[in-house]
């Protein structure tokens, strides 16, 4: 893969990832539309990718989590219930997930799903309820369906956490908190695979993989700070409206074309 097609995968992965439009669905479709050849190492792009926003929401969160890490025990247990069943997916359906997505088939069907999600979000009742075990785990529960392409996982987070009764601050700040373990843990049992496959790996050369992360990791920086004032004041109609565009206008091309 040229170094300027991972430049380009990696902004698109770092401006998707914390907005609630799917920065996995987003990276199949531009793959398709740059013809870049990952030599069968999709997933491992798509978690060193993802990589690159973990710096990103590590350097915004750092004094936060170090907080937690300290102090509150109460959300280290509610980051642990929400992360377990998005983790067991992972292990148990990822590679199942990535064969039957592969190519971005699918993709205008679980677009307009994280569509009707924001739609819901947007017609929730907006309440200040607390984060309890409850809900971590409802919202945790709804972040494991996001292991497929096109189904945002902070879309999906931000409704269930709204959805449940949260306010959008809370519901966002949580959500954004929960990616930092399921991110961790994707990027860590992918780096194990690639030590047993390391054949797979090496399609895609060592230049490619560092400038895309870099330009991931500072694009995510901006793409969660913009999110975090974005939720705050606006309504997420906008990216519902997007969406169905994108997801009518994939149908039509895998009907037509």
């Amino acid at each position: 893969m040229e170094v300027w097609k991972a430049a380009v995968l990696g902004l698109v992965q770092g401006l998707t990832e914390f907005l609630p439009v799917s920065s996995s669905g987003h990276l199949l479709l531009f793959e398709r539309i740059l013809g870049a050849d990952t030599g069968g190492a999709d997933l491992f792009l798509g978690v060193m990718l993802h990589a690159g926003t973990l710096a990103a929401l590590l350097l915004l969160y750092a004094p936060r989590l170090w907080r937690i890490l300290r102090e509150d025990r109460k959300m280290l247990l509610f980051l642990a219930a929400g992360t377990l069943p998005a983790a067991l997916a992972g292990v148990l359906l990822g590679d199942i997930t990535d064969e039957l997505f592969f190519g971005g088939k699918w993709l205008w069907l679980t677009f307009a799903a994280t569509g009707i999600l924001l739609v819901l979000c947007g017609r929730a009742k907006q309440n200040s309820l607390p984060l309890t075990m409850r809900r971590a785990l409802f919202v945790g529960g709804a972040q494991a369906f996001a292991i497929l392409p096109g189904l945002s996982r902070s879309g999906t987070t931000l409704a269930a956490g709204m959805l449940c009764g949260m306010d959008r601050e809370k519901a966002a700040d949580f959500s954004f908190l929960l990616a930092i373990p399921v991110v961790a843990g994707a990027v860590c049992l992918e780096l194990v695979k690639a030590i047993g496959d390391p054949l797979s790996v090496s399609a895609i050369p060592l230049s490619s993989l560092a400038v895309g992360t870099l330009c991931a990791a500072l694009a995510g920086l901006f793409s969660v700070k913009w999110m975090l004032r974005l939720v705050k004041t606006r309504a997420l109609w906008g990216f519902s409206v997007y969406l169905f565009i994108l997801s009518a206008c994939l149908l039509a091309c895998e009907i037509f074309l």
